[in-house]
């Protein structure tokens, strides 16, 4: 009886250290996909962090609303008494800059859904999504609905208190 168990005790540690190596591996992945996560959340966090500041900047300089874009001629109103509408283009290129930084893009443009000039949306993105809305698959959205697998973030940002 003996003479027919020999190596069978091998046999089960080979066993063992296969189940052992799968669970290992199911592990990694795991730890993978957390990283994975963790990365997309702090880009994120970076997204809406740009999206704030140029937020909290319109709501400061309410006159110059629809000016947030990029200025023919930029000028330095850090060391320069602007007016409204230069500071917007002052403010839109500097939050920009920091987002290119960043390795993001972004851009004001009217909401979707919404025909109000007191409203437009902070498009931001990263990873190859564009911060435009259409149909293309490197668009943030496609209406008022994110694309799939998009990369961006949008916030809203309000204009009904001129006075």
């Amino acid at each position: 009886m003996r003479f027919y168990q020999q190596g069978v005790g091998l046999v089960e540690v080979l066993v063992a250290l296969i189940i052992l190596a799968i669970a290992v591996l199911g592990f990694t992945a795991l730890q993978i996909r957390a990283l994975a996560a963790s990365q997309e959340a702090g880009r994120n966090i970076q997204a809406i962090n740009i999206a704030r500041d140029l937020s909290e900047r319109i709501r400061v300089n309410r006159e110059a609303l629809l000016d947030y874009k990029t200025p023919e001629t930029l000028t330095n109103c850090a060391t320069t008494l602007c007016t409204a509408k230069q500071m917007a283009g002052y403010d839109f290129q500097t939050v920009s800059d920091k987002a290119s930084d960043l390795g993001m893009q972004m851009a004001v443009l009217d909401c979707q859904g919404s025909t109000a000039l007191e409203r437009k949306c902070i498009y931001v993105s990263w990873e190859g999504t564009t911060p435009t809305n259409g149909v293309a698959n490197t668009n943030c959205t496609n209406g008022v609905a994110y694309l799939p697998d998009a990369k961006c973030i949008i916030v809203e940002v309000y204009n009904y208190d001129k006075s």
